[in-house]
């Protein structure tokens, strides 16, 4: 089955950024697949395909990470794209602010992790919420100009209590996902 650790979001903020979507979907060329407001969340860490066996141990990670971890405001504000030139561009983001209890809870779960043999990610975190993916960079310069409207533009903020053992299953229609577990901050 295919897993992510991640941080579900405020039905708000979740409403909020739909609505950004709706305004970009209107922009944009075909070329896009965006992200459904259902499918929205903070990941912390993909761990892609597992075994069965691995579920329980993953779930005495998160729960036991997670409990060294206060409840903490999460800010979701500005938006952007990576890779940085947009001749290349892939993903288009919303961003959210960094700070230490953020930063820290995915640091651990990396570590503990990467005891459980999942490797660790070669790229820094950078905390974001991808709205969607680029399939061919052509035709942007519109979606672009509403993205640099919006670089400081604030779309919510929510109290983090809990992280989120998720599974995805891929379908025609775009990933759903399954909580296989939900583990609660102190």
């Amino acid at each position: 089955m295919r897993t992510f650790i991640a941080i579900a979001l405020d039905p708000v903020i979740k409403k909020n950024l739909s609505d950004f979507l709706g305004r970009l979907k209107k922009l944009g060329p075909k070329n896009i697949s965006w992200v459904r407001e259902e499918g929205m969340h903070l990941t912390l860490k993909f761990l892609g395909e597992i075994e069965d066996a691995q579920v329980s141990p993953i779930k005495n990670i998160t729960g036991s990470v997670s409990k060294k971890y206060p409840r903490f405001p999460l800010t979701v504000r500005g938006t952007g794209f990576f890779p940085a030139n947009p001749k290349y561009l892939r993903v288009l983001w919303v961003g959210v602010e960094e700070q230490p209890a953020l930063m820290g809870l995915q640091r651990e779960l990396e570590s503990e992790l990467e005891k459980l043999g999942f490797a660790r990610e070669k790229r820094a975190f950078h905390p974001h919420l991808t709205l969607g993916r680029v399939r061919t960079p052509s035709n942007l310069s519109e979606i672009l100009e509403e993205l640099e409207t919006n670089k400081i533009a604030a779309f919510g903020a929510m109290t983090v209590q809990k992280i989120t053992f998720f599974q995805s299953q891929l379908k025609p229609s775009g990933a759903e996902y399954t909580a296989l577990s939900e583990s609660e901050l102190s």
